[in-house]
């Protein structure tokens, strides 16, 4: 028995090593960990069992069968993340530079299967160089059966994707399915063709990180939603994701000890807006001080910054917060912004996670970029979001809520639960002046009259009484008193239940 088990230890020592120690440590000089380092940091100590560790390919083509090494490039498994199961894939850049094989996603999907049936989160880390391409059209069927899952899981389980390495041609299209893409600064890349490809074709010069690296896809193409310094910092806050999200749609939202009482107090909040209603503010210090401990996971916080969307607590409970930015184009909502908004609602309704809202918008964006660019179907996207989800719906405007604006962002006209409004709201069709140069365009050519207009459609509308004396909003509340309005509706709330009428699916405009 002896020989038997020092056998399998010298199995195991040999499938650990992956492509090698040169490789292992060409890995290390790029400022990249392996595979399995990067597991170990994600999950809980000694918590992870590896799967199929002794598979090998089977390609017999360009005499590859004389080259094989154990696990051939993903290394798979299951493991505890803060002492919730998760599953994990990590692909191995140092095995045929983390390649995808016929059996290389036979184990992908073996461990996509696991996830889905126990109803358990998935976390995909991706430093690969697409498909084998000694395998043809075999690596292709195993890039569509990945998909084919990645579609299934949607909406049922978190998906996460890490890049933290290349992720290039068919690699991409399972990341662009799951919930989150999460990128490393200077090591990760994401592009369908590389900078070799597009020379050829369209004759651009363009680097890799130009191409696709995270600052690109964190502040232009919205397909990361963070990229951080390092890998040790990335998986640590994947950590820290982990703790906001459920492990399923029917799991209900994680529930984590707090010393925040919910009746806490926040009297910075009543001077927090400025007296000039066109002077910014931070919307983001308002959130901070209104959720338990500060504690606010940004989701794409490169992107659209006229929005923020992100996760926090509220009395332990997970909840997703979207919320106009004053500090950028005065919170307007755009295109990019309508986007961002809607696709984050979405995940939310779809896990169950209570949504708040924060208004101070002031419009849409006009002129011929946004209309040319799609604003209205765009905009669309947040309207239709926001109105079928069934999630508990809390709201509460800061200060603007203009034209139609205001109904979008979760107003009580879309089945926004409890809409609350501070004193300082102004909820009208749009600006006092605005309004007044329309409704007395006979008195715009003087001043004195058009000034005295203006004030006249202040006192009557730039406030959000007009709105509460019809039931739209639910109550004026005092700006230190919304950390406890808030945590009372959300209780009020826990056990709200709605169903849309029954269709296949919905057609969102896309």
């Amino acid at each position: 028995m002896k020989h038997i088990i020092e056998e399998l230890e010298k199995r195991r020592a040999n499938a650990r090593l992956g492509g090698g120690q040169r490789r292992i440590d060409t890995q290390h000089k790029r400022g990249k960990l392996t595979a399995r380092e990067r597991i170990d940091l994600l999950m809980d100590e000694n918590s992870f069992e590896e799967f199929d560790m002794y598979i090998e390919h089977r390609c017999t083509d360009f005499s590859m069968e004389k080259s094989k090494i154990p696990g051939d490039g993903v290394v798979t498994g299951w493991g505890t993340i803060n002492g919730r199961v998760v599953y994990v894939f990590a692909k191995d850049f140092t095995v045929f530079g983390g390649s995808l094989s016929e059996t290389h996603a036979k184990k992908m999907t073996k461990i996509q299967d696991m996830a889905l049936q126990n109803r358990a989160p998935i976390i995909g880390l991706f430093d690969a160089g697409g498909a084998r391409i000694q395998e043809g059209v075999a690596a292709l069927g195993g890039y569509g059966e990945v998909f084919l899952r990645n579609v299934l899981a949607s909406g049922v389980i978190p998906q996460i994707s890490i890049i933290m390495g290349p992720c290039a041609g068919g690699d991409v299209y399972s990341p662009a399915m799951t919930d989150f893409i999460f990128m490393v600064k200077g090591t990760s890349y994401m592009f369908v063709t590389g900078p070799d490809v597009v020379k050829t074709v369209t004759n651009e010069t363009v680097t890799a990180e130009e191409l696709g690296g995270a600052k690109v896809h964190t502040t232009k193409s919205s397909i990361a939603d963070m990229a951080y310094e390092n890998d040790v910092e990335a998986l640590l806050q994947m950590r820290r994701l982990m703790d906001f999200l459920p492990s399923n749609n029917e799991s209900g939202v994680p529930v984590l000890p707090t010393a925040d009482s919910a009746n806490r107090e926040e009297s910075s909040l009543d001077t927090i807006i400025p007296d000039n209603t066109n002077k910014p503010y931070d919307m983001k210090e308002l959130i901070l001080n209104v959720v338990d401990e500060g504690d606010f996971f940004d989701i794409q916080e490169g992107f659209a910054k006229n929005i923020l969307t992100g996760f926090a607590r509220m009395e332990g409970r997970t909840i997703g917060i979207v919320a106009n930015q004053p500090l950028v184009l005065a919170g307007v909502l755009d295109s990019d912004a309508s986007r961002k908004a809607a696709r984050f609602v979405r995940f939310c309704d779809c896990f169950e996670i209570p949504l708040v809202t924060f208004v101070d918008v002031p419009g849409f964006l006009p002129g011929t970029a946004q209309e040319y660019g799609g604003l209205i179907k765009h905009g669309a996207k947040l309207l239709f979001a926001f109105t079928e989800a069934t999630v508990p719906k809390v709201t509460v405007i800061t200060r603007k809520a203009y034209g139609g604006a205001y109904d979008v962002m979760s107003s009580k006209h879309i089945r926004g639960d409890v809409n609350y409004a501070w004193p300082s709201a102004e909820i009208a069709v749009m600006g006092p002046k605005g309004a007044a140069e329309i409704l007395f365009r006979a008195d715009s050519g003087d001043p004195e009259k058009i000034k005295m207009r203006i004030a006249e459609y202040e006192k009557r509308f730039a406030n959000p009484f007009v709105a509460a004396e019809r039931g739209y909003i639910d109550d004026v509340i005092l700006p230190r008193d919304t950390r406890r309005r808030i945590c009372r509706a959300l209780n009020m709330l826990r056990d709200k239940h709605v169903e849309n009428p029954w269709k296949k699916h919905d057609n969102i405009p896309l």
